[in-house]
């Protein structure tokens, strides 16, 4: 089996309403949307038909890889985070210690993960420098427009 992925309940259920969606509604639609282009004739040339196609094989490939995420899909128990050091469903506040620039961000599931709501994923660079880390620890995150030092400065229950 694959790795295992871990998630909030309300994580759990937007999973599941998303599967839900692509199965019930959006490959019917596709499906359609083929039996559609097969009607006007012939398909070897038929750009509808063609997209389509691609469209079915794309959705078919999100069904499986949620149906798989859903499968290895672990419901964090929150009574048991920590807030010593710096793991996932932690709100964790940082200060850039070149500009002292301050910003809270929560640390997420990839499925779950929401800039405009301050969530990042676990898999993000600054998450993974982060984790592990205290309060008064500084560590230095390589991002894309170089490495900036954060000193941490709050850790606390993300949800």
């Amino acid at each position: 089996m694959g790795k295992i992925t871990y998630v909030s309940a309300e994580g759990l259920r937007k999973l599941k309403a998303d599967l839900d969606q692509m199965i019930n509604v959006e490959r019917p639609a596709i499906s359609k949307n083929i039996g559609e282009a097969i009607e006007k004739g012939d398909i070897s040339e038929n750009a509808e038909y063609d997209a389509a196609k691609d469209a079915q094989g794309m959705l078919e490939a999100k069904i499986a890889m949620l149906q798989t995420q859903l499968a290895s899909a672990r419901i964090i128990d929150q009574s048991k985070i920590e807030t010593d050091v710096v793991q996932i469903m932690n709100k964790v506040t940082i200060r850039n210690t070149k500009d002292n620039a301050t910003m809270s961000y929560t640390i997420v599931s990839e499925h779950e993960a929401n800039l405009k709501q301050a969530k990042i994923s676990v898999n993000t660079p600054i998450a993974k420098g982060l984790m592990g880390k205290k309060i008064g620890d500084t560590v230095e995150i390589k991002v894309p427009s170089g490495v900036i030092p954060f000193e941490i400065i709050n850790i606390e229950l993300g949800l």
